[in-house]
């Protein structure tokens, strides 16, 4: 049985993202955390996962430990020589960090990857990419390039990508991730964008796996999702997991059809994300 995400904080997240990567905006602000009181498993996790081709971690964005988790996840990795290579919503595909040296600076890794820091606050991900660069593993953008994402909206076979369940998921997962602000008219052309989204991820990844080794590629929940986003379009020759990054107690949608495991992480105090999308749509922008 088909299953959605019940938590507005992870939809809104998803929904955030997607409209910084189309407008420029800064919709996401750089979080705060002590890193060096955070203790994880990360080697406890690997035992549990491994062995695995891909690993995506499907994280909730406005939720700082989970960038922990996942830079003690990748520097697990690089140490036992496993780590093919990070592959990052955060950096559209076609940036590499692949020709710099191990010691390369962060604004060196910043132009590589073509980072656009008013989306994806490089205090957050900065540790997460420099763990794999200081371990001399290429770090590879691979998200669809918003130069496609308007051909995308067009293109009708993108309807075809997903069994018809997941696609009115998706489509669902749009409307609330919008807060029911987006007109009905373009509830199908920001589901190609989501597709089309899964689609170059899956390829970034599918073209950096190395045998015995893991590529990991870090973004939302909703793109790790095993019935809707990547997993839909990697080879099945692939062994993957899909692991979903969550603040919270666990919930229905956090293992099973939708993913392999849940690594939970202490609940966020509660925002309301849908009154500043409301303000910065406006009730005029909402109704086109």
């Amino acid at each position: 049985m088909l299953k959605s995400f019940s938590s507005p904080r992870l939809r809104l997240a998803a929904a955030l993202a997607m409209l910084a990567a189309l407008g420029g905006c800064g919709l996401l602000k750089a979080p705060t955390v002590q890193t060096d009181q955070i203790k994880t498993d990360a080697e406890g996790r690997l035992a549990e996962w491994l062995p695995a081709d891909v690993l995506l971690l499907g994280e909730q964005h406005d939720a700082p430990e989970h960038q922990t988790r996942q830079r003690q996840l990748v520097a697990a990795l690089a140490a036992r020589g496993q780590l093919a290579a990070l592959a990052m919503e955060m950096a559209d595909s076609g940036g590499s960090t692949a020709g710099l040296a191990a010691n390369a600076s962060e604004a060196q890794a910043r132009s590589a990857l073509g980072w656009q820091a008013q989306a994806w606050p490089w205090e957050a991900y900065g540790p997460v990419v420099m763990a794999a660069v200081r371990a001399g593993v290429p770090v590879l953008g691979a998200n669809l390039p918003r130069t496609q994402m308007r051909d995308s909206m067009a293109d009708a076979q993108l309807d075809q990508r997903l069994p018809g369940p997941a696609l009115k998921a998706q489509q669902q997962l749009i409307r609330q991730g919008h807060c029911d602000l987006l007109p009905e008219s373009q509830i199908r052309p920001m589901t190609r964008i989501q597709i089309a989204r899964d689609v170059r991820m899956a390829q970034t990844v599918a073209q950096a796996a190395r045998a015995g080794q893991v590529v990991v590629l870090v973004s939302g929940s909703v793109h790790a999702d095993k019935q809707l986003g990547v997993p839909q379009h990697l080879p099945q020759t692939l062994r993957v997991k899909a692991i979903r990054l969550k603040a919270g107690p666990a919930d229905a949608d956090s293992k099973g059809e939708s993913f392999d495991s849940v690594w939970l992480s202490p609940a966020l105090p509660d925002t309301d994300h849908c009154a500043g999308l409301k303000e910065r749509l406006g009730p005029a922008k909402a109704k086109q």
